[in-house]
């Protein structure tokens, strides 16, 4: 009980911590319509080729059933940092243009080691919190995208669906730009479309051993920058998007994570970016593309985690689950808790004392990964195109079996191999 309090204690620290740092300097002056819903933040730099694009793609958003969306449900706010281009010009002109658009330029020199996408992006985030929470919508959705990025035309209202339905983040399906994508160097394009690949199996992979809760399929994998929305109420609780250099957007999926934050990862809410391989972040997936345009060069396979080394990890997860939702009712086996502390590698002792203090399950999973003390093993990895075969093999299977979306459910065995099959010996890394 103890660690549930002091986990209490923190979330209300973090939510006063976010509203402190927002309300020092607002960005923008003029308050948000009462009837707003949602903030939509864009950070910018030198972005005067897409721009119109994007804001065009913002201004003329529809819900549901076909019909435009009103512009007084939702705001924009769009932050020019170190601009050397027309960015700033081109924005405001949009603006003019669009009156009844609720479209706030902001223009920012940041010094240089502060010029970054984390520190930008949190500063518009901690912004549109503020501005929600000024007008009492504690429910009400900060959407953040990028000022190469196109959102689809039921953005807003697919992912407002999501938040209803009781998600408290949605992440949007991020396809790139597909004229953009065909001048690719070959074997980096080649390398994308086998990662999209990869990654979908994955996931559906992840559906049938250990889905979350509030994760039903279809769904995607994607969580970044240029699609997520967060409810004011759970960025608070998470204390922000963490201020790190990047990945900024991963490191805020693994804060929501560790609340256990319902995250969506919704198909329904879809936005089109752009595949430029000289980008504005360090580890983005413009670096992503060079990097696999040189491998092509070199001549060197993609790899990536063997499936055998997935599927270990995924029915690990879905062990430690179980003991940790039945450790609140004082339900856990001895030889159950020896099995699991034992393909983790961490000691019983410690385990037992985790279960008992961890609030949530994520905060659990975060720490038995930082404590875990187990190598690689040597077939770990695969070329990536081997492991979509074996991936698609394994699904046939599992295919033919329901899938439970009840996260009490999950504790229950599912075959994974026949019975004349042995499982392979891959422990937990």
């Amino acid at each position: 009980m103890q660690g549930i309090e002091r986990f209490g204690k923190q979330t209300a620290a973090h939510a006063d911590a976010v509203l402190e740092e927002a309300s020092v300097e607002p960005l923008v002056v003029e308050p948000p319509a009462i009837e707003c819903e949602v903030c939509v933040v864009v950070p910018v730099r030198d972005e005067a080729e897409h721009l119109v694009a994007t804001l065009n793609a913002l201004a003329h958003q529809i819900n549901l059933h076909g019909k435009p969306l009103h512009h007084s449900r939702y705001e924009i706010i769009l932050l020019a940092n170190n601009c050397c281009d027309d960015s700033v010009a081109i924005a405001r002109k949009f603006a003019q243009q669009h009156a009844s658009l609720a479209l706030h330029v902001v223009e920012i020199t940041l010094p240089k080691p502060e010029a970054y996408i984390g520190k930008v992006r949190r500063l518009l985030m901690n912004e549109a919190y503020r501005r929600l929470m000024s007008i009492g919508r504690d429910r009400g959705v900060i959407a953040s995208t990028d000022g190469d990025t196109r959102v689809a035309p039921t953005w807003i209202a697919a992912t407002l669906e999501e938040i209803t339905r009781g998600a408290d983040a949605v992440g949007g399906r991020i396809i790139t730009d597909c004229a953009e994508r065909s001048r690719l160097d070959p074997y980096a394009r080649l390398c994308y479309l086998r990662e999209v690949g990869y990654r979908y199996l994955l996931t559906e992979l992840e559906t049938y051993l250990d889905p979350e809760p509030c994760e039903s399929w279809p769904r995607h994998y994607q969580h970044y920058g240029a699609s997520v929305a967060v409810t004011a109420q759970m960025y608070a609780r998470v204390g922000g998007i963490p201020a790190v250099r990047t990945p900024e957007d991963v490191a805020f999926y693994q804060a929501l994570l560790r609340v256990d934050a319902r995250f969506r990862h919704s198909p329904a809410v879809k936005v089109i970016t752009s595949a430029r391989q000289t980008g504005r972040a360090k580890n983005g997936l413009a670096n992503q593309l060079r990097e696999w345009t040189a491998m092509g060069h070199k001549h060197q396979p993609f790899i990536v985690e063997s499936v055998a080394r997935s599927e270990q990890k995924l029915q690990a997860r879905r062990k430690l689950r179980s003991l940790w939702m039945r450790s609140r009712f004082h339900q856990l086996s001895d030889y159950e808790m020896a099995q699991c502390a034992h393909e983790w590698g961490v000691s019983l002792a410690w385990l037992t004392a985790e279960l008992h203090q961890s609030p949530t399950f994520g905060l659990l999973l975060e720490r038995v990964k930082e404590k875990q003390a187990i190598e690689l093993e040597r077939d770990s990895h695969q070329e990536i195109s081997q492991a979509i075969a074996d991936l698609r093999s394994r699904l046939s299977h599992l295919r033919k079996t329901p899938i439970h979306l009840n996260p009490l459910e999950q504790v229950k065995p599912i075959l994974i191999f026949p019975l004349s099959v042995q499982m392979p010996q891959v422990r937990i890394g």
